[in-house]
């Protein structure tokens, strides 16, 4: 026979087990239940944006693709991809998927998450650059839509990314992204670039290991079956076309040009002296605000006054003062370099 304590003891134990289950909004079914829901938004958003590309670019996507293209359990995708076509998101065309308008309309909405989380991340945190994709990726299924606008209206509704893509706007309307790739120009183009691509992660990280940016001008050399050849700033680079198809430039005139004197000031040497130009767009956030509050504008006279044992930093003579450069960021400071009777 069971003791009234014993009984009364698995009475509490058992109100305690159901209230940590059923606890509203908090007890473990709301907690599994909000996790299966949001992993069917997560599903539903990649296969929307997975389409969106594709579209843009021109390219059919079937169901094969589909199912090796998504992080997914695959009877989850099948459920999920049955769901969305009943929900009027997607279409199929016997082995085609297409968007529906409201299923573009959606998949808009969460590339504008994308890449404005993408440029908050460039701006306003000391993240990598090779993480800004990934981390966005994680943020863009968990904005709303209202913290989507807020977000905008804090970055200054920007119309581009860090990568130079297009953002749209609260409207959907997508910003047209000019030039064309690196490849498709010939020698003595003149050009500035407007867009780096970062998928594949393989060929972005060789691009970052050229130091080139968004902005940086450039004048094409030489070009055979294995090599691009152009100048940049003052420095040479030979790229691969697979690498070089990658970066976008859009052709100046000579007008628009800076003259080619012009180089990034971790080019200049001891006892040179350069002009400030510009610092480049790269440069964002906290850094950028610094450099400029040490006086780095354009007009500046500068030069380098101490060099480190191991040449990284160095430390320059602005305005009287003498300050402190990683190499880093003195390749993102344009400068005129002067001659010695000037």
């Amino acid at each position: 026979m069971i003791s009234p304590a014993t009984a009364l003891f698995s009475f509490f134990a058992v109100c305690v087990i159901v209230y940590l289950i059923f606890r509203p909004n908090k007890g473990w079914y709301w907690f599994i239940r909000k996790n299966i829901r949001s992993d069917k938004k997560v599903i539903i958003e990649d296969v929307l944006k997975m389409l969106y590309h594709a579209e843009n670019a021109g390219k059919n996507i079937v169901s094969n693709q589909l199912f090796n293209g998504i992080k997914a359990n695959k009877k989850r995708l099948l459920e999920v991809i049955q769901k969305m076509e009943s929900e009027n998101l997607i279409v199929s065309e016997g082995d085609i998927i297409n968007l529906s308008k409201a299923g573009r309309e959606y998949a808009v909405m969460v590339v504008r998450a994308h890449r404005l989380w993408e440029k908050y991340l460039s701006e306003q945190t000391g993240y990598d650059k090779l993480e800004w994709h990934d981390r966005a990726e994680e943020m863009e299924h968990s904005l709303s839509k209202e913290a989507i606008n807020k977000l905008a209206l804090q970055l200054g509704n920007p119309r581009f990314d860090p990568h130079g893509d297009p953002i749209p706007s609260v409207d959907g309307d997508m910003p047209q992204l000019t030039g064309k790739p690196l490849t498709s120009f010939t020698q003595g183009v003149v050009g500035t670039i407007t867009h780096i691509e970062d998928e594949p992660e393989e060929i972005y990280k060789q691009i970052l290991a050229e130091d080139l940016h968004i902005g940086s001008q450039i004048t094409l050399g030489k070009a055979d079956d294995n090599k691009i050849c152009f100048t940049s700033e003052g420095n040479t680079y030979r790229l691969s076309p697979i690498v070089a198809a990658n970066i976008t430039i859009k052709e100046l005139s000579k007008g628009d040009a800076i003259p080619e004197t012009y180089m990034r000031l971790s080019n200049l040497r001891e006892g040179e002296k350069a002009i400030v130009k510009g610092i480049s767009q790269e440069c964002k956030g906290e850094n950028r605000r610094r450099l400029l509050d040490l006086g780095i504008v354009p007009g500046t006279t500068i030069s380098i006054d101490l060099t480190s044992p191991m040449k990284n930093p160095k430390a320059y003579l602005i305005r009287n003062t003498v300050i402190a450069i990683r190499n880093e960021q003195a390749a993102l400071i344009l400068i005129d370099k002067q001659n010695n009777n000037d």
